[in-house]
């Protein structure tokens, strides 16, 4: 068994501290909605890379389209919905940061 790299110990405390914060209630609204199925879809990422110590391949062309088509909606939703939700979505995209870094598992 390999030993963890720096990053996917940052990725585990970061992730440790996201699943362990309420998600901000704001009710129906469209635009918290798209943080969290943003946040499903990358969480699903996490666990799969916490448990094999790196990036899965269909996992990394994932977040590479993710990130050239942006993440405009992420960041609009944050600023509209004020601070609770900007904060929350700043620790995902710290997050997605970490995951792109990783090695791509082979």
């Amino acid at each position: 068994m390999r030993s963890e790299s720096e990053d996917v110990r940052r990725l585990r405390r970061l992730w440790d501290q996201h699943i362990h914060l309420p998600f901000p209630a704001l009710g129906d609204d469209a635009r918290s909605q798209e943080v969290a199925l943003y946040a499903a879809w990358l969480g699903s990422m996490v666990e799969a890379v916490l448990g094999r110590g790196a990036l899965d391949p269909v996992h990394a062309d994932m977040l590479k389209v993710r990130r050239a088509e942006g993440n405009q909606e992420l960041f609009l939703a944050g600023g509209e919905l004020g601070d609770p939700v900007r904060s929350y979505v700043a620790r995902l995209i710290a997050i997605e940061d970490i995951l792109i870094s990783l090695p791509i598992d082979k």
